[in-house]
């Protein structure tokens, strides 16, 4: 009797254990073990990141980090750490999380509009994804890269629609640049390529153009006026004379650093560059910002006239007074210099 007796203590102790172990199990997995009041919270997880990384993250986030120490440990989590943006819903069991960190890799948007140069864009994406923005220059000014696909340093910027673009946020600097090509050659339908060779023009070209028209007006009705006035000029030879390219050859020496050009002079025009449409006739060599996308469909579906001059219009700002004569032009040129002078506006 007396061991039957101890034979039942040990097996209801058994039990006691086997239930404690089991209650501690089913806890460590099924349980919610969240602590956070919004409805989701999200981590990043920096690629090779190790698991006292994630785990830094999650210990704001989690009523109990042993019990999902434990079990990260079990399903093998800690030594197979992925990289991304995850989420975590309000109440989840660390099972739920455990599942959703290693397998569940969420899309962002990023978005990015008109930046004056590679180098701003790549400050603008590092803002958004996880790779830095030396790492981003680098890979968008790859010379075997840009010989490959048709551009120079100077072109560069034009393979970068100003958009939003749904990528992982561990997208890598490569990666990006990659998927902006891909995006560019979808936006380079056969329809398009057809109306770029119509105007004689190469993809390149129209970009070159189109950064052009959309310094010159950010007015979408006007920017097919503007693109055809600059045809018009590209058709008889004459020097695109645009004053956002005498600006932008400006900039580009130190005396013109962090300064800001309101009213172009005649020591403007006297810049030896080879963005100085006043000096050289037809295009530039590339690029002088990121054209939006009104302005390069404006170059490409530009309004027929005759028009060759244009002068900022001191009533309407913003907009232009346009001139088919050199006579005309210098009427309205004489009354917006009238204007900048009563504003005080002397460079």
């Amino acid at each position: 009797m007396y061991i039957k007796k101890i034979l039942w203590a040990i097996a209801l102790i058994g039990l006691v254990i086997f239930g404690a172990v089991a209650y501690y199990i089913y806890s460590a997995m099924f349980q919610p073990n969240t602590k956070f009041n919004n409805e989701t919270a999200y981590i990043y997880v920096p690629t090779d990141a190790g698991y006292n990384q994630v785990r830094e993250q999650l210990i704001p986030l989690l009523d109990d980090i042993d019990t999902f120490d434990a079990l990260a440990s079990q399903k093998k989590y800690t030594s197979n750490i992925k990289a991304g943006r995850f989420s975590i819903t309000k109440g989840m069991s660390n099972n739920d999380i455990i599942n959703s960190i290693r397998s569940k890799n969420l899309p962002i948007k990023v978005a990015f509009n008109n930046q004056n140069s590679l180098t701003d864009l790549a400050g603008r994406i590092s803002t958004q994804i996880e790779t830095d923005s030396l790492s981003l220059l680098k890979a968008m000014t790859d010379e075997s890269f840009l010989s490959k696909n048709g551009f120079s340093k100077a072109t560069a910027l034009g393979m970068y629609l100003p958009n939003s673009y749904e990528l992982f946020w561990n997208t890598s600097a490569e990666s990006f640049r990659d998927k902006m090509l891909k995006e560019y050659s979808r936006f380079w339908t056969d329809a398009r390529k057809a109306k770029a060779e119509k105007l004689k023009l190469t993809p390149n070209e129209v970009m070159t153009l189109a950064s052009i028209v959309y310094e010159e007006s950010k007015q979408k009705d006007e920017q097919p006026r503007v693109a055809g006035l600059y045809l018009n000029r590209l058709r008889i030879g004459m020097p695109l004379q645009a004053d956002p390219t005498l600006k932008f050859a400006a900039y580009q020496l130190p005396k013109y650093k962090n300064s800001v050009i309101r009213r172009v002079l005649n020591v403007h025009m006297d810049i030896d560059s080879p963005y100085n449409t006043y000096k050289n006739s037809g295009l530039p060599p590339g690029l002088i910002a990121m054209p939006d996308l009104s302005a390069i469909n404006a170059v490409l579906n530009y309004e027929n006239h005759k028009y060759l001059y244009m002068v900022a219009n001191a009533k309407r700002i913003g907009y232009h007074k346009f001139a088919k004569t050199l006579g005309q032009h210098n009427v309205n040129a004489r009354e917006y210099h009238r204007y900048l002078s009563s504003q005080g506006i002397k460079r």
